[in-house]
């Protein structure tokens, strides 16, 4: 079971993807699901745990991305767990599908058009909002960071210091903001990173490698250059 940090256990649901299941007090919180078949892979690495489906309580997703959210209607129908989001993602995670306005260049409009970026419409049981501590989460505060999506948020797990950041960076070999194109609002992106706290000690990511308090520094730099 690859731990980011204490209480914190990466899931990889596919070779480029990655979900995070958080301890908290009243069970796992789940961050991300990610396409249609990730449920198969998060329920696996709870119950190699010697957890069941509905030890996952709550399901905190980043923004409403096809890789993100596309699984999410199954695994809820599996666990029972609450679905939590942005409130300024929600409509996009009631309709099914990133709207036409929710890229800012011509190829991201276009591939949202494809049934297979599409997913369940889906009702969350509730929002979150800038700043909230997440009840039962074990720590997990909201950090509102607009750009990516209109309702994109990090959540900082303050007994570990740890930020997961969804798709604010990306780190695929290097760290990037990631296209342009696929963003909602790409002038955003940089202002809303400075957000984090400085002091971190490990990042979680979406989409690459974890960075733990060996490679942390890089992190620090690259959000420090953008400002």
């Amino acid at each position: 079971m690859p731990m980011l940090a204490p209480g914190i256990q990466i899931v990889a649901t596919t070779r480029r993807d990655n979900a995070f299941l958080v301890d908290g007090e009243d069970g796992l919180t789940l961050v991300d699901v990610g396409w249609a078949g990730a449920p198969t892979a998060l329920l696996a690495a709870v119950a190699e745990r010697g957890l069941v489906p509905t030890d996952i309580k709550r399901i905190v997703l980043t923004h409403a991305h096809p890789d993100h959210v596309q699984g999410a209607a199954e695994l809820r129908r599996l666990t029972g767990a609450q679905i939590l989001i942005h409130h300024a993602d929600h409509a996009w995670l009631q309709a099914g599908r990133v709207p036409a306005h929710g890229r800012s260049g011509a190829l991201g409009r276009l591939i949202d058009r494809l049934p297979t970026l599409h997913w369940a419409p889906l009702t969350a049981d509730r929002t979150v909002s800038d700043g909230e501590l997440i009840e039962g989460a074990g720590g997990l505060r909201v950090l509102h960071t607009p750009g990516h999506t209109p309702g994109h948020i990090v959540l900082h797990h303050e007994p570990s210091g740890t930020v997961l950041v969804g798709d604010a960076l990306f780190h695929r070999g290097d760290l990037a903001l990631g296209p342009a194109a696929l963003a909602a609002h790409p002038s955003l992106r940089a202002g809303s990173l400075a957000r984090i706290p400085a002091d971190v000690s490990a990042v979680g990511f979406a989409h690459g490698t974890p960075l733990d308090r060996s490679g942390v520094s890089a992190f620090h730099e690259f959000v420090g250059q953008l400002a």
